[in-house]
């Protein structure tokens, strides 16, 4: 049961970051999901700039430990989820990264608001 609800924070986990990623696209003319967008792009990059423990890391490390999970252990999905959602790039990669989608998100953001005052 603990290894599943590991899994499964993992999937929300990887499916938060495409959010955060990609949400920019999902949120046109729909002012509610923008906020909640521009909501997650700030807490992403503070999560990755700061010194910020992620709560839903924090519930994966409970549920991984009550499992008895090991690095490279548990089964080919949380193997792989893991990767995805921690790979083992330098930090300065990570935090670059995490810099860039927040700015394509700023540009597709003023562009609309731009338009929208046309």
């Amino acid at each position: 049961m603990y290894l599943f609800s590991a899994i499964l924070i993992l999937t929300l986990h990887v499916g938060f970051i495409a959010w955060v990623i990609f949400g920019a696209a999902a949120t046109r003319n729909r002012p509610v999901l923008t906020a909640i967008h521009i909501l997650s792009l700030i807490w992403g990059l503070l999560v990755e700039v700061f010194p910020l423990a992620c709560p839903l890391t924090v519930v994966e490390n409970w549920f991984e430990s009550r499992a008895g999970v090991a690095p490279y252990q548990g089964g080919f999905v949380l193997h792989y989820l893991d990767l995805l959602v921690y790979p083992n790039l330098p930090p300065i990669l990570l935090t670059g990264a995490a810099v860039l989608v927040v700015m394509v998100s700023v540009v597709v953001y003023g562009r609309r608001w731009w338009k929208s005052r046309q």
